[in-house]
């Protein structure tokens, strides 16, 4: 509406009391050529011409005009119109011509506000036409219990049916508007709900493909550094870390080709014949294999039953894949920032309650220079996958001026901690 004319905003308060008061008029004329006819079916109507029609049609006009000049201020307009009543008394039996106004003033009154905060005003337009229908009925001549009922039956009717009706249509208004409200509200939390999920996939889509290229690349940059320095002295060791740079190539793809198989949610192998693999606990030895098999110094060891409490279910899938992709992560780290050192990984599960996985690597060999590297997102990915399966993850510098990760997995829910220093 606010984008209409302004004409077109005003006709509401403009036509309504303009169509209103001629009504009014009419049903007064109609009065009088019924007291022509019978002066006994509308008593005390004045004819046409008398002072006391004009009279009636000014306080008519004025009533109409107070409709539409306090449209904004609904309790003005109810009562300044009830007001105009007890001046309408002239008109006799005709006077409920008058309360026309008054019923449309108090419908619109209380479609504006609730009826209890209009009860005051209410009242007193009833109380004025109660008055001003009863000095009519005197003025008719009328004597008894018509007198004493007259005005308070004709105030119910003028303004007691109206704020009824007018009530029942607020509180529809105000339904609609509540479910409509609702509904925007539902609309936003979907879309605020959506906009999480999304969120979370992202997330989690970076940290994957973050551990997998990482800690491939990272084999891949190792490997590369010593073919530089064998190619002319050692050709036969250059060929084979060739090969060595090959196959983990290939598992990098593998692992990217599983990854976008589990993003799409389909069961369809990545290759005739294939399964798309999940990594686990047990998957850390073919890690720390493949890692050796790269040129690095890696040891694994292993405390208590790990493979029993990995395959029985007490670590969860989601909890495994963390645990692997710390390791894998980790191992990276040692290879990118202390490159020739030598590595330990630990998974015990002595402890009942939990497993321990220690990923620790010891200061770079005095020739190995780590080259330089910009701050990536490792520790802030161990982290997120930590909190998301309840696990606690420690990191930090050893006595040796190693590097040492530490998650703990728990086998039931509890709560998820992780702390450390920036590396």
């Amino acid at each position: 509406m606010t984008g209409r004319p302004a004409a077109y905003r005003r006709r509401p308060t403009d036509v309504v009391p303009l169509a209103v008061w001629a009504l009014s008029v009419a049903l007064v004329s109609a009065s009088v050529v019924l007291n022509q006819a019978d002066p006994a079916a509308a008593r005390g109507v004045p004819g046409f011409g008398q002072a006391a029609w004009w009279w009636a049609v000014a306080v008519m006009a004025l009533q109409a005009g107070a409709l539409a000049r306090w449209g904004d201020h609904p309790r003005a307009a109810l009562l300044a119109v009830a007001a105009g009543v007890p001046a309408l008394f002239v008109l006799g039996d005709a006077i409920g011509s008058g309360l026309l106004v008054v019923m449309v003033a108090a419908y619109r009154a209380v479609l504006a506000r609730p009826a209890r905060r209009l009860l005051p005003s209410l009242l007193g337009a009833a109380v004025l036409v109660a008055l001003g229908v009863t000095a009519s009925v005197v003025r008719t001549g009328a004597e008894g219990w018509i007198v004493l009922i007259g005005g308070p039956l004709q105030a119910l009717a003028a303004v007691g049916l109206p704020a009824v009706l007018g009530s029942v249509l607020a509180s529809r208004r105000d339904a609609l508007d509540a479910l409509a409200a609702t509904a925007q509200a539902q609309h936003r939390e979907r879309d605020a709900l959506v906009q999480v999920a999304v969120e979370r996939e992202r997330t989690a889509m970076a940290r994957e493909l973050h551990d997998i290229a990482a800690h491939h690349l990272s084999g891949i940059a190792v490997m590369t550094g010593a073919i530089g320095r064998q190619i002319d002295v050692d050709p036969e060791g250059a060929k084979v870390a060739v090969a060595q740079v090959r196959e983990q190539s290939t598992a990098m793809l593998r692992d990217l080709r599983n990854l976008v198989v589990l993003l799409r949610d389909v069961d369809t192998p990545p290759e005739p014949g294939g399964q798309v693999r999940m990594e686990t606990l047990a998957g850390i030895d073919d890690l720390v294999a493949r890692a050796e098999e790269s040129g690095a110094r890696v040891a694994l060891e292993k405390v208590g039953p790990v493979a029993q409490v990995a395959a029985s279910g007490a670590v969860g899938p989601l909890a495994q894949l963390a645990a692997y992709r710390v390791v894998q992560e980790a191992l990276a780290n040692a290879a990118r920032h202390a490159p020739g050192a030598p590595c330990e990984v630990r998974l015990d599960a002595g402890e009942e309650g939990r497993v321990e996985v220690v990923v620790r690597n010891s200061r770079p060999d005095p020739g190995e220079v780590p080259g330089h590297h910009d701050p990536g997102y490792g520790l802030v990915g161990m982290h997120e996958r930590a909190e998301l399966t309840g696990a606690s993850l420690r990191y930090g510098r050893t006595l040796d001026g190693g590097w040492q990760v530490t998650l703990s997995v728990p086998t039931a829910a509890g709560p998820s901690t992780s702390e450390g220093q920036d590396r």
